[in-house]
């Protein structure tokens, strides 16, 4: 049986950020709209950005982060093509699933900061059909970021990691307020990051925004006997060897896998 499904993240790369425009009146652009002032911050890439109201947070962003902000985005002439404000909801995607103007602009900024970006059309969608075409304007409020860096230890369990009979290899990270384990049988509901040796992050239903359920005994044996160990609440990470995972299958990641696995529920 198989895994996961492997999907592709809802913001890839040259894909994110622009939807149907809202069926609500437009925002009213900002008077600088037309090309960065004089007091904007320009980079080498030809991304230009102001900060417009100070954050709170001390900690930037990074490229593979996940964030989540609100925004509003601008063609030079004024027009709104996107956003989030309007809606009333947030937006939340990996740092590496959109824009390169996005990519770097918001890995500028900590949290509680409002930023406005002047994207160059070479950073955004340029020679994209059905994307708005030429230098576009961002206001972004980052409200939040989590982490999907690989973890230090990646390479290989720490000493102060259990091991199973199987080669299976675990270490709780948060502990959980549950009292019971699932059966190899239970449905379960998790949150997951996994990565390949090198540091590679090769799956993550944080970074779609969804946890996901499945019948414990229909995935990698892995997963079967390492999610038996958890009880509700409950974060650990598991250091699984190829002959409990995805071992000479094709299109799957090879090797030791490592995954933090966050049990939400099962039943």
């Amino acid at each position: 049986m198989r895994m996961f499904s492997f999907v592709a993240l809802s913001l890839l790369i040259a894909s994110p950020l622009f939807a149907q425009a809202p069926k609500v009146s437009a925002a009213a652009a900002p008077p600088d709209v037309a090309a960065p002032p004089a007091d904007a911050v320009k980079s080498p890439s030809g991304l230009a950005s102001k900060v417009i109201t100070p954050g709170t947070g001390k900690t930037h962003p990074g490229a593979s982060d996940i964030v989540t902000v609100h925004y509003t985005g601008w063609k030079t002439d004024g027009s709104m093509f996107d956003s989030s404000v309007l809606r009333g909801k947030p937006a939340t995607f990996p740092l590496d699933g959109v824009i390169k103007g996005w990519t770097e602009g918001v890995q500028l900024m900590v949290e509680g900061e409002k930023r406005r970006l002047w994207i160059p059309d070479t950073l955004a969608y340029k020679g994209q059909p059905q994307r708005p075409q030429g230098m576009l304007v961002f206001d972004v409020e980052l409200i939040s970021l989590a982490s999907l860096a690989a973890p230090a230890d990646v390479k290989a369990p720490p000493a102060d990691a259990k091991n199973t009979v199987s080669g299976l290899a675990y270490k709780v990270l948060t502990r959980g307020t549950g009292t019971k384990h699932p059966s190899a049988t239970s449905n379960v509901t998790v949150h997951y990051t996994g990565w390949t040796t090198d540091g590679k992050r090769f799956d993550s239903s944080v970074a779609r925004g969804q946890p996901i359920s499945f019948n414990l005994d229909e995935v990698i044996k892995g997963w079967t006997e390492g999610v038996q160990l958890m009880v509700d609440g409950e974060k650990a990470r598991f250091w699984i060897p190829d002959t409990l995972a995805y071992k000479g299958q094709p299109q799957r990641p090879q090797g030791t896998l490592v995954f933090d696995i966050e049990l939400i529920s099962f039943k």
